[in-house]
């Protein structure tokens, strides 16, 4: 696995793409002049991505806040009904570099809303040591990392013809691996566009096309941060493909319908507490896993009002291994949104508006100055896909397998995912969410 921010294409390992996710953060503003060391078309510091400094505590810090932030988000995005899935980690991540640019009160909402705990000065290197903590994961899934791929990328793009500060660029490159791309969006604004897009479709083999629909960029337009994860995982227990049976997903409103369930007995971590059953599954190299929040029938409403970053502290530290008898459905489906609007209900108004938005740190310019044109955010757009099924599934005995060969098999706890539910990938080193989903229809 590999984490970059520029470089060559991945290769695709053999098991079915999992789940891959692209963030896009757009923001407009005046012309200006250009600045900084350009390199053919592209404004770069000329200081390298630096090697992880930030302490322990400090990503510890930056995780528990943007944990806390992906259940914020959740609690607003779920006020629709119907499937749900996003990545809280490129959401954060596209905006933590935006936040490098912002100053005042825009920059005190951003930190409010996006729970960052820390200063800027420790901030973005603990992004740094966090993504390189990512990046090392999946090495040990079979010897070369076959079976296992997360890949994180960013990019950032602006008009050619634009100023940019020089520690601006500096917290780009040393912390996100990335430059600005020059592009002629006041010229050609849907050339521009298409080049965004086709660097998204890239970075997610090809999973998320057309992120940025026609429109959105226009002659104004002067920059684009963008974020893409991609993650594609075997599980380390099987699904047998064979055991695959249709049964009944129950709806919210009664109903049910007819999905194909698949079906396993493993060794797996499992919790269960008041309103709920927890399965933990984890891919292969056990460093990422799905957890699985299943409340009881009758009482999802109950325990999704109640869902916050704590109380999944809570039920993740009660998991312990047991035998489970795992049924739950094969699904895929994609959510898209246009986050602006919410961040806005969050706390961080004033970077979208072309009257308070203060991001000097990026050109010099705030939008508190009269009679300066000045950036502001325009829209924030995030695009996902996830499928799960059988494929990649298949691996040796677990350690909670292995743990009981010398004891008398126990009766194994049935947990059958046949009503709605909610699903996290996390890492479990650092405790770091990537995507969460909610799975109603089916």
């Amino acid at each position: 696995m590999r984490l970059f921010g520029e470089g060559p294409g991945r290769r695709r390992t053999g098991f079915r793409r999992l789940g891959l996710v692209a963030g896009i953060l757009l923001l407009a503003l005046g012309a200006a002049g250009c600045a900084g060391g350009v390199q053919g078309d592209e404004v770069r510091s000329t200081k390298e991505r630096a090697e992880p400094a930030a302490a322990g505590s400090e990503l510890v810090e930056l995780t528990g806040g943007n944990n806390v932030f992906a259940f914020d988000l959740y609690r607003t995005l779920a006020s629709e009904d119907g499937n749900l899935f996003y990545s809280p980690y490129s959401i954060s991540l596209a905006l933590a570099m935006t936040y490098a640019g912002a100053s005042g009160d825009t920059a005190s909402q951003m930190a409010d809303t996006l729970r960052f705990p820390i200063s800027q000065d420790s901030l973005h290197p603990a992004f740094n040591a966090l993504d390189f903590e990512l990046a090392s994961r999946g090495k040990d899934a079979q010897g070369d990392g076959e079976g296992f791929t997360l890949n994180i990328a960013n990019a950032v793009w602006g008009q050619q013809d634009h100023e940019f500060q020089e520690p601006f660029l500096d917290v780009l490159a040393e912390s996100y691996g990335a430059g600005v791309r020059l592009v002629d969006f006041r010229g050609s604004p849907e050339t521009s566009r298409l080049a965004i897009n086709d660097w998204v479709a890239n970075r997610t083999e090809e999973r998320i096309k057309d992120l940025i629909p026609p429109g959105v960029i226009d002659g104004l337009t002067r920059m684009v941060l963008a974020n893409a994860i991609y993650f594609n995982a075997g599980w380390q227990y099987a699904f047998a493909e064979g055991l695959t049976r249709t049964g009944a997903f129950h709806l919210l409103d009664g109903g049910s319908v007819d999905v194909p369930m698949m079906r396993t007995t493993e060794g797996f971590g499992y919790a269960q507490g008041d309103g709920y059953q927890a399965v933990d599954l984890p891919y292969k190299g056990y460093e990422l896993s799905m957890t699985i929040l299943l409340p009881d029938p009758g009482r999802f409403e109950e325990f999704e009002d109640r869902l916050e970053d704590a109380l999944v502290n809570r039920i993740i530290g009660q998991i312990a291994a047991n035998q489970v008898d795992l049924q739950m459905p094969r699904f895929e489906f994609e959510s898209q949104f246009m986050l602006a609007e919410t961040l806005k209900g969050m706390g961080m108004a004033d970077a979208f508006d072309p009257s308070t938005a203060d991001f000097s740190g990026m050109d010099g310019k705030s939008c508190l100055a009269e009679h300066q044109e000045c950036l502001y955010v325009r829209d924030v757009i995030h695009k996902a896909f996830v499928s799960v099924d059988e494929e990649g599934t298949e691996a040796a005995a677990a350690t909670a397998v292995v743990m009981q060969t010398e004891s008398a098999k126990p009766q194994p706890v049935r947990v059958t995912v046949d009503r709605p539910f909610i699903f996290l990938i996390r890492d479990g080193a650092t405790g770091a969410i990537l995507f969460v989903g909610r799975v109603q229809e089916m």
